[in-house]
């Protein structure tokens, strides 16, 4: 379809590299999991009996490996979630677990900036996150690794450092729900479809950022990303 057939251009297609590759992957819609690691539901206090849920981010707000990234407006505890990412060459509704790893295209390793001041005063008033979760450049990601290549990564390391110093330290392995199981779940509330990514959850060891700060952070057998905070 034509531009012209639209009564303003129509937006840019958010998209991510794929290591090895000239071709991208379009991002369709960016889902993310909450309380996916018991240490990190008890460093914030929340209820290690409740199942994770999940919370959406807009697809344009991923932002590239080497990014530097505005320190976004309204906070003052921005801070650093370090994810596996989980990318979809297709979906559907009510996805059995044992069917979900078919949908997968393939894996990167991604950052959840969160606005935590924000985010802590809508759960107080029981309002919804996107306040604290999703705004500009609040997802960067790395190149994708297929899966293909790779496999289905269920253990391995999971890491991140700020100026050089570890934060977050874990294993893929201690995630509550797998990957099959969050994409079943995910499927029961919402139609996945191509382009869908989904955010895993992160271990223990979130901390604030400022400005001039230098973000590493990577997967075992899957990458790493590198952004800096302006």
């Amino acid at each position: 379809m034509s531009t012209a057939e639209f009564v303003i251009p129509p937006p840019n297609q958010p998209s991510l590299a794929i290591a090895g590759r000239t071709e991208r992957f379009p991002v369709r819609r960016i889902w993310c999991v909450g309380r996916n690691y018991l240490e990190h539901v008890r460093e914030l206090g929340n209820d290690e009996k409740q199942p994770p849920f999940f919370f959406g981010k807009h697809a344009d707000m991923v932002a590239p490996d080497g990014a530097v990234i505005p320190f976004p407006s309204l906070t003052n505890d921005l801070q650093h979630e370090v994810e596996l990412v989980v990318a979809l060459h297709s979906g559907g509704t009510d996805i059995a677990p044992n069917d979900a790893l078919g949908h997968v295209y393939g894996y990167g390793v991604g950052i959840d900036l969160t606005r935590r001041d924000l985010q802590t005063a809508a759960r107080k008033k029981e309002q919804p996150w996107e306040i604290g979760k999703s705004f500009d450049h609040s997802a960067p990601c790395s190149p994708l690794r297929a899966a293909s290549e790779i496999g289905h990564p269920e253990k391995g390391r999971i890491w991140l450092s700020v100026n050089g110093a570890v934060k977050q330290n874990g294993d893929l392995a201690q995630m509550i729900w797998k990957t099959s199981d969050v994409i079943a779940k995910l499927s029961q509330q919402v139609s996945l479809g191509a382009g869908d990514i989904i955010l895993t959850g992160t271990p223990a060891g979130v901390a604030a950022l400022k400005p001039g700060d230098r973000i590493a952070c990577g997967i075992d057998g899957v990458g790493t990303l590198n952004v800096s905070i302006h």
